[in-house]
């Protein structure tokens, strides 16, 4: 029996000990109750709808779990009023690094809107400075406890604003200084990404990486333009491209225009189940659309998105795939590696990642369980023989 007819279901323990990739988590959606409610004093930022961490953790899950996009992201206010100070950016963005990595991720990508940390007087260069001074000392604390993580900074931009240019022109500024890419975020009806074509212009023309959050609470159109018109590398979320597969009566699939050309192109999906639940995307992990793009071979990756929110960890994400779709630890592998083939990184480092770090990883695993099943059949075959006897 070869290693590919295995099925090699990993356990809760392995899910989290397994190397993870992740592109889509944001800054402000991830912060630990505690750390909210402590920044909260020192700032003396007094409109907390808890200040018990446990109750506050409550208080985001619950608020987050409307259906609505609109709703899910009125929850930021809180995170970002705490997060005004350059010692707070730090903070938060130093504990982003060790909470993925004691979670078993070893590249991320997080993301973060520098205008709106701008209430206190920071610039928006001294915002990223925080930030990535915060991430290189989360991932200085990891590796003192024993665990590796490399993460790289999305600067997004807030897509009812109009800042877009600007902070393209700044994530092009700090691209070999942390940042390595850009992103627009926020409500997608009534924003289209065609609002900042001068930014994704501006990146292209500077040969530099960007993501659109398209194709969540939006459908098709926001797609088509965040890849036609805008020329998105990846898309966030991305999740509504099923509104363009066809399923019949006889099981068969049809792909729409849309669907093939982003299977084809090989266009990145930043899907994020649990978020997708939250805000309407889909009603079930068992109907979240993950399970027959992952069938039908699409760059399907597993995210976060907002860690807090959510009550979530790519862990917790893979559990959740993992008991809906029987999914093995070969398929949790090819999410892996999608995602780090899909990294704004140079193609060395992603190929060095998958190589030896990656894939090392999972044949670990897949040992480890093939040894313990093989354990496990000879203690069962020698009871059976005990009672036969």
């Amino acid at each position: 029996m070869t290693s590919e007819t295995l099925n090699t279901q990993p356990s809760e323990d392995q899910i989290r000990r397994a190397p993870k990739v992740l592109l889509h988590d944001h800054l402000d959606g991830g912060l630990r109750p505690a750390t909210i409610v402590e920044l909260a004093r020192e700032t003396g930022y007094d409109g907390l709808p808890e200040t018990d961490p446990g109750a506050l953790g409550v208080w985001f899950r619950e608020a987050a779990d409307s259906g609505s996009l609109e709703r899910y992201l009125e929850t930021f206010t809180h995170t970002c009023a705490v997060m005004q100070t350059r010692d707070a950016l730090f903070r938060v963005a130093a504990e982003c690094a060790e909470d993925l990595a004691a979670d078993g991720v070893v590249y991320a990508e997080v993301r973060y809107a520098p205008e709106q940390h701008l209430e206190k007087g920071l610039t928006l260069e001294e915002v990223v400075q925080a930030v990535n001074e915060g991430f290189r000392e989360g991932e200085r604390r990891a590796r003192a406890a024993g665990f590796r993580i490399r993460i790289g900074a999305l600067l997004t931009a807030m897509r009812h604003a109009a800042r877009a240019l600007e902070i393209a022109e700044l994530a092009n500024r700090f691209r070999d200084r942390g940042v390595v890419g850009f992103d627009i975020a926020g409500a997608e009806a009534g924003f289209p990404p065609t609002r900042h074509l001068d930014a994704f212009e501006y990146l292209k023309r500077e040969n530099n990486h960007f993501t659109i959050h398209a194709g969540e609470a939006f459908g098709l159109p926001s797609i088509w333009q965040a890849l036609q018109w805008c020329g998105a590398d990846r898309l966030g979320h991305g999740v509504r491209i099923i509104d363009d597969i066809k399923i019949a009566e006889d099981g068969s699939v049809e792909l729409g225009r849309l669907a093939a050309y982003v299977r084809d192109k090989r266009i990145p999906l930043e899907l994020c189940p649990s978020s997708n639940l939250q805000t309407g995307a889909a009603s079930s992990y068992a109907e979240h659309p993950i399970g027959l793009l992952r069938r039908l071979r699409f760059r399907a990756t597993v995210n976060t998105d907002n860690r807090l929110m959510s009550g979530t960890s790519m862990s917790i994400e893979f559990g959740h795939l993992v008991r809906t779709f029987q999914y093995t630890l070969e398929d949790m592998q090819w999410f892996t590696v999608n995602a780090m083939k899909s990294a704004f990184i140079p193609f060395d480092e992603r190929l060095a990642m998958i190589n030896d770090v990656i894939k090392p990883g999972y044949a670990e695993l897949k040992a480890e369980w093939l040894f313990q099943q093989t354990a496990a059949d000879r203690a069962m075959t020698s009871d059976s023989s005990r009672y036969q006897g």
